[in-house]
Parts: structure tokens; sequence; C-alpha cells
């Protein structure tokens, strides 16, 4: 089974082990940063579908990892330099190691899951509003939906809290695009929020869960029909579910957040694992959503 887990039915939450625990978000922060970037969409300050100043994409293309941009996770050396526990690259370091601004195919026209889109975005939502990504966040996102006990973790101490499996000394500088950590409770209630409350308008909400269908079934992973949508992972699970939500991992531990797009009452799971075995989480995650 796995450390802790979460699950909210009809808005309260019906099923909890340890869930108060801190835990790091990984890639469940992507939905956090692309709610904060459409949120700046809904205030006029960002534009969806505007090529970028100086980029040949838009921010859709970036929160949809079609903008053709590289991703530093299948860069040998960056898992070499993690592993040995080595400082962080300062940022213009990464992108000259993977090549960053050379596009691998032209935005629009494929799909690559991309960390290093998911840092500019942090960067647009940084610039925009003048805040570090941590009040950013907190002003655009968490705190509208009465989520009080995450954080942006930037140095190591701040991970000292969080459960972290075997990755206990592990530098949260190398999730470029920002880690989140807090309690799994509080994910699953951000993603309730954010599905169901007025944080983001209807049509915007909509276009955050119109996925891009990728091919599938994804091999050893619960998918039949895999799907991204803006920020979050969206599409027909191999047990025939419809889901909304977003997996994460990094070293020693894994999270899969996710909620059901289906029934008139749809759950809510969140489930965190000290292993670093994806399917297997997003296969608990699943299973809880039945009921």
């Amino acid at each position: 089974m796995p450390e802790t887990w979460a699950v909210i039915d009809n808005g309260i939450v019906a099923e909890a082990r340890d869930a108060h625990l801190p835990a790091p978000w990984w890639s469940f922060t992507k939905t956090i940063l692309s709610a904060a970037a459409l949120a700046l969409v809904r205030d006029g300050v960002l534009a969806l579908d505007e090529p970028l100043s100086d980029r040949p994409y838009t921010l859709r293309r970036l929160l949809q990892h079609r903008s053709g941009l590289a991703n530093y996770g299948g860069f040998p050396a960056y898992h070499e330099a993690v592993a040995r526990g080595d400082e962080p690259w300062p940022v213009p370091a990464l992108l000259a190691h993977v090549d960053a601004y050379r596009l691998r195919y032209a935005p629009g026209e494929g799909w690559e899951y991309s960390n290093i889109g998911y840092l500019f975005v942090r960067q647009l939502i940084e610039t925009k509003t003048g805040d570090n990504l941590d009040k950013a966040l907190q002003k655009l996102v968490l705190r509208p939906l009465g989520i009080n006990g995450a954080w942006v973790a930037l140095k190591p101490a701040d991970l000292e809290p969080a459960l972290m499996g075997s990755a206990r000394t592990y530098h949260p500088g190398w999730v470029y695009h920002g880690l989140l950590v807090g309690p799994v409770e509080e994910a699953a209630k951000l993603l309730v929020g954010l599905m169901t409350g007025d944080l983001l308008p209807p049509e915007m909400l909509e276009d955050m869960l119109t996925p891009f269908v990728l091919p599938g079934p994804v091999p050893d992973r619960p998918w039949k029909v895999p799907g991204y949508g803006l920020g979050v992972m969206t599409g027909e699970t191999k047990d025939g579910q419809r889901v909304v939500g977003h997996t994460g991992g990094g070293p020693g531990s894994t999270i899969a957040v996710y909620r059901s797009l289906q029934g008139g009452s749809p759950r809510t799971a969140a489930v965190f694992r000290t292993s670093e075995d994806q399917a297997k989480t997003e296969e608990i995650a699943f299973e809880f959503l039945t009921g």
C-alpha cells in the first residue's frame, strides 16, 4: 500500500492515511504552474495563443508540451550529476548542456514532454508578476483555492519536513520549473478546487481539459487512451475510467493526483509512495477513484 493517501468524495475526505504529512509533489507542480499561467491569461497579463516575445511558440504550446523544446529528463549527464549529489547547474548552463533553444520539431507539429518548457512557464510567471515562484503561486492559485500548507522548495533544508524516501539529500534546485511540497490531502483538495471552483472561467477550464491525444496505450502504464491538456494528464485508463490529474516522480518517490471525470459525484485521489514505480502509484490512485 502507499505511504500516504487521501480520497475526497462529495467534497469531504472519505479515506486517508497520514495525509497531513508533507511530500514532494514533483510534476503535479506543473498543474499548479499551468493554473497560475491561465490565471494571468484570465487577467489579461498573458495571452494563450499569441507567440511569445522572441519565441516561435505560444503559451498554449508550452503548457501542452507541443513547443518543440527538448526535455532535460532524457539527458544522461543531468541524471549523473543528480546521483553524485552535485549542486544544480545554473539555468544558462542547463540550457547550454541540452542545446535548449534548438527546437526538435516545429511548434504544434509534435509532442514531447518537456521540463524545459515548464521552466520557461515559471520564468514567464515570475517576470509578469515580479514575484518569486512561491509568492506568485501562493497569490494566484494556492490561497484562492484554500491551500495553506504547500510551499516551493528552493534548497535542501526546505525538504527536511517532507517524506523523501531514499533521497534525503536531494537538492530541489534540480527541478528547474519548481518543486511544490505539501500535504497529500492538500494536493487532492487543490485538484478538486481547480476542477469545481471559479478560479478559472469555464471556457479556460475547458481548454485545460481538452487533450492532445497521444498514441496509446502506454507500455507498462495503466493508460488506454492517454492525452495531455494544459498542465494535466487526461484520458482513459485501462479499466475504462476517464480521469484528469498528474503523475510525478523523482529520486526515491512518486505521487499521483487524479479526479474522475464521470459519475454524478466523482472522486479525487492523491497517492504518494516512496517508490519510483510510477505505474503502480497510478494504479492505486485509479483504484481509489472507483470507490
